[in-house]
Parts: structure tokens; sequence; C-alpha cells
């Protein structure tokens, strides 16, 4: 099949699961759920190491404790969430053993969906990526002064625009993995945001990645967005170890 005549996918959907015979209704709450606590803790809102009692949850959502059960458990599959067996459910932690797993995952994955993309992706994907990038440098020039990195238009825009590069290839399964470990490297960098300077020429730095993957050199593109990738990630490293210097006590 001509890679101009492949359909593309987005990229952009939350993580695909089975589906079962339960009640329409029941679906719904668990998606719901599961959407409201998932968007919680990678916006830093949930923290890590927060206990997340059933009954405060139904309170605050108004959603049953099944499928709020559920929705967690769905959430500790993907390492968002712990599960503490009688004790319930807790945040998952974080640490530079963790965020280096994060990244050295990225690195490879990211690799394998960016050659898919520039092997299958159309003109409709090309369209994409532009696109997405157009959105994200309008949205950094207008909060130039600002965090970008606590902007939450400008975190949704940032992931779109990966998102789209990776969107071309025909693996869905692989893009829902690369989906899931960046929100997981986004956990990091929300977290650690308010310990860094807000990126200066950031889009710079994204339309290098975008030129080389619309050459369609997948070489050049992967390299480029391995180390884009390893830049974010040693801001987040330099930004925990200046938090940790701070809480700990002066001699």
């Amino acid at each position: 099949m001509s890679r101009r005549m492949h359909k593309e996918s987005s990229g952009m959907d939350q993580p695909v699961t089975a589906g079962t015979d339960r009640p329409e209704a029941e679906t719904t709450l668990v998606a719901k759920a599961y959407g409201v606590l998932r968007k919680a803790i990678v916006r830093g809102e949930l923290l890590p190491g927060d206990k997340l009692k059933i009954d405060v949850l139904q309170k605050q959502h108004a959603i049953s404790s099944s499928p709020l059960r559920e929705a967690l458990n769905r959430l500790t599959a993907e390492g968002l969430v712990t599960s503490e067996g009688n004790r319930g459910f807790r945040v998952a932690p974080i640490s530079l053993d963790d965020l280096a797993d994060i990244v050295n995952l990225r690195i490879v994955l990211e690799r394998q969906a960016v050659e898919a993309s520039i092997a299958d992706g159309g003109d409709d994907w090309e369209a994409g990526v532009v696109a997405a990038f157009y959105r994200l440098e309008r949205e950094e020039k207008r909060i130039f002064e600002e965090q970008a990195a606590l902007n939450e238009e400008w975190s949704q825009r940032h992931r779109d625009f990966h998102m789209a590069i990776m969107s071309g290839g025909r693996s869905k399964r692989l893009i829902n993995m690369v989906a899931n470990l960046f929100d997981q490297a986004e956990r990091y960098r929300r977290l650690s945001a308010v310990y860094r300077k807000g990126p200066k020429n950031k889009s710079n730095e994204h339309k290098r990645l975008m030129d080389a993957v619309l050459s369609r050199d997948p070489v050049l593109a992967a390299e480029r967005l391995r180390e884009h990738v390893e830049k974010t990630a040693q801001n987040v490293v330099n930004a925990m170890k200046a938090k940790q210097a701070e809480a700990e006590p002066a001699e």
C-alpha cells in the first residue's frame, strides 16, 4: 500500500483497552474516573505518594467504588499508581532511576515510531505535523515571558506536536505506548517545573525536529529526537536535584 494512501492514526488517544460486556453506563463511568485521575496525576495535582482513598474519590467525583477501582487498576498497569493490596492505592513515587528508565524507553520506542511515520505517513500526516508545530510556536511566543513549563495550553500543544510526529505509522499499539511514556515523562517535567526557568527558543529545537521529520530522513529525525528527549530529561534531573538540595537542612 502506498504511504500516500495510508490512513493516519491521530496518536492522541488514551491507551486502548479490550472491550467488555458490562453495561454502557458503567463503562462510561470507568472512562470518566480513569480520565479525571490520570489527568490529575500527570499534571501534578495529585502528588507522588498521595493516598488515593476510594471513599474520598467517591465524594469528589460522584462516582461509585467499582468504576473507581477499575480505573485505579488501569492506572496501576500504566505505572502512574501503585497498589498496596488491602491498603489501597497511592500515586506512584518518582525517582531519578525511574526517570532514566522512562527516558531510555522513550528513545527506543519513539525512534521506531518516527521511522514508521516517515515510511508510512502521507500528505495528511505531514500537514498535521506542520499545523501542530505552528500552534505550539504561536503559544510559545504568546507566553515568552512566562513559565511555559507550567502553562496548560503550551503543555497540551507540546504533547500534540510530539504525538503528531509519531502518528503516521500503522501500529496503534506502538503509538499508545509512546503516548503513555510521554505522559510518564510529562509528570516529571511538571513536578520539576517550579525549580527551573521556562524554556527559551524552544521552538527552534522543535523546528529542527520537524524539519528532519519532513525531510523524510529517519536517521537524522531519530538523532534529533534523541537529543531533544535527553536535553529535556537533563533539565528535569537538574531541577530535581535542586529541589532535593533545597529540602536538605543546612549544616
